[in-house]
C-alpha cells in the first residue's frame, strides 16, 4: 500500500526515517504559520483566517506532491512572494487585498496550462548539468543565510549591508547553542539528529525566555473573510498583467531551483540529469497555488526547507505525507507548535546549508566557461535574496560567456531562448 500511495520501496526506505524527515522538514518551515498572519494584517487580512488559510494551502499542496508525485517535497506560501503580495501590490501600488489573490488565481491557472503544455518541464531539461549543481550549492548559503538571519545572528548594518549580531545572549546565543548541539548529533550519525537538535534547542529557549508556552488547543479561524473573495473587474488592466507576471516569473524559477537543487543532492536524478515525475511536482505547485488563492493566501511554492527532511533521509511520498499530517495537526494545537522559536529552527537550516554544498565536487572548477556562470549562480542566490535571481543570472552568463568563447554547440535553442528573456526581464521589469 505504502509502494502504491508514495512510492515507498520497502528494499531501499525505512518507514522510521521517512516519518522522522516529514517530522523535520515541518518543523522547519513551521515558521510560515507565525509570519504570514501577522504580515497579512497590514493589508487588512484577519490574521486568524490568515493562518487557517496558510495552513489549508501547505496540506493541499503537500499532499499533492505526496500521493501523485510521490516526491518528498513540501509546499506552503511562499516566503518573498507573501512580501510581494502585501508591501508591493497592496501598500505600494494601492490594490486590494482581492485584487492581489485574483492576480495570484490567475497565476496559477496560467501555471496549470504551462505545466500541461510541458514547457515548465522544457526549461528544467534545458539547464546545464553545472548550473545544476550550482543551484544545489546557492540554494545551500541561502537558507544557510535565512537560518542565521531569524536567529539574529546575521542583522542589518547602514554601513556594511550585513554585520554579526549579539551572539553573547537572547536568540542568537540560542541558535549558536543549538548549532552546537546538532552538529555533535550529526557528527555522531545520530538518527534523527537534526530533529533532536530542534526539540532539544527548543526546551533550552524556555528558562532563556524565548520559548514560550501559549497553550496546546485551539479551534482553527473561520475562513469566511477571505475566502473565494476575487475582484474581477480589473483583470486586463496592466497592473493586473505585470503583477501577474511577476508572480509567475518569481515562482516558477523559485520552483525549479528548489527542485533542481534538492534533488540533486538527494541523488534523485535520473542517469539523464531529470528529475523523477517533474511534471506530477510542477501541477502540485500550481494547482495548490489556484487552491491557496482560493483559501485567501498567497503563492503556494515548493519549499526549500524540504532540504531539511531530505538530509534527513526522506525520498518518497511518504515524508510530504507526514508534513501534511503536521500542518493538519497544526490547525489544531497551534498555540503548541508556535511556541517553537525561529532560534531553534535556524541551526538546522544552517547544516543543511552546508550538506547542500556538496554538488560543487560534480563542477569542474579548471573549464572556466562552466565555472564562472556556476558561481555566478551560486553567490548571488544568497547575496540578491533570491533563488531566482541567481538562476536568471548564471543562465544569462553561461549563454553569453559560451558565446564569446565559440562554444556554440553547447548552447540549445531553448538556453537562447530563456537567456534573452531573463535579460528582457531584468531591462524592462
Amino acid at each position: 500500500m505504502l509502494q502504491k500511495l508514495f512510492g515507498f520501496d520497502p528494499t531501499k526506505n525505512k518507514l522510521k526515517t521517512e516519518i522522522i524527515a516529514g517530522i523535520t522538514t515541518f518543523l522547519t518551515m513551521a515558521y510560515i504559520l507565525a509570519v504570514n498572519p501577522s504580515m497579512f494584517t497590514a493589508c487588512g487580512m484577519p490574521a486568524g483566517s490568515v493562518f487557517t488559510a496558510t495552513a489549508l494551502a501547505a496540506i493541499t499542496g503537500t499532499l499533492i506532491m505526496s500521493l501523485w508525485a510521490k516526491l518528498p517535497f513540501a509546499l506552503a506560501p511562499g516566503m518573498g512572494l507573501n512580501a510581494f503580495f502585501v508591501f508591493t501590490v497592496c501598500l505600494g501600488l494601492g490594490h486590494s487585498w482581492q485584487f492581489a489573490l485574483t492576480a495570484i488565481l490567475i497565476e496559477g491557472l496560467i501555471f496549470v496550462i504551462l505545466t500541461l503544455t510541458n514547457l515548465r518541464e522544457a526549461i528544467v531539461n534545458a539547464i546545464p548539468a553545472s548550473l545544476k549543481n550550482a543551484i544545489g550549492a546557492g540554494i545551500g548559503l541561502f537558507i544557510a543565510f535565512i537560518g542565521l538571519q531569524n536567529a539574529g545572528v546575521i542583522v542589518k548594518n547602514d554601513a556594511t549591508l550585513v554585520s554579526l549580531g549579539d551572539i553573547t545572549s537572547g536568540a542568537p546565543m540560542l541558535a549558536m547553542i543549538g548549532l552546537i548541539i546538532t552538529g555533535v548529533f550529526i557528527a555522531k550519525n545520530v538518527k534523527g539528529g537534526l530533529l533532536w537538535g530542534i526539540l532539544i534547542t527548543a526546551i533550552i529557549g524556555i528558562p532563556m525566555g524565548l520559548t514560550h508556552y501559549s497553550g496546546i488547543m485551539s479551534v482553527p479561524d473561520s475562513l469566511d473573510p477571505i475566502f473565494m473573495k476575487f475582484e474581477w473587474d480589473r483583470i486586463l488592466s496592466l497592473d493586473m498583467v505585470v503583477i501577474v507576471f511577476t508572480f509567475l516569473f518569481i515562482d516558477m524559477f523559485d520552483t525549479i531551483g528548489t527542485l533542481v537543487g534538492v534533488s540533486t543532492k538527494a541523488n534523485m536524478l535520473t542517469p539523464e540529469g531529470k528529475i523523477p515525475r517533474v511534471k506530477e511536482a510542477f501541477m502540485a505547485d500550481a494547482i495548490a497555488t489556484c487552491a491557496g488563492a482560493c483559501y485567501g493566501t498567497s503563492t503556494t511554492t515548493t519549499y526549500v526547507e524540504s532540504a531539511a527532511g531530505v538530509a534527513q533521509g526522506g525520498r518518497t511520498g511518504l515524508t510530504s505525507f507526514v508534513v501534511a499530517v503536521c500542518f493538519t495537526i497544526a490547525l489544531l494545537f497551534s498555540p503548541l507548535f508556535l511556541s517553537i522559536p525561529a532560534a531553534a529552527t535556524s541551526p538546522v537550516l544552517i547544516i543543511v546549508g552546508l550538506f547542500m554544498l556538496s554538488p560543487i565536487k560534480n563542477i569542474d572548477l579548471d573549464d572556466f566557461s562552466e565555472s564562472i556562470p556556476a558561481f555566478v549562480c551560486i553567490v548571488m542566490m544568497p547575496l540578491a535574496y533570491s533563488i531566482s535571481d541567481g538562476i536568471l543570472l548564471g543562465m544569462i552568463c553561461y549563454v553569453v560567456l559560451n558565446v564569446l568563447c565559440g562554444n556554440f554547440k553547447k548552447i540549445t535553442i531553448t538556453m537562447y531562448v530563456l537567456a534573452i528573456i531573463f535579460m528582457l526581464k531584468y531591462i524592462f521589469i
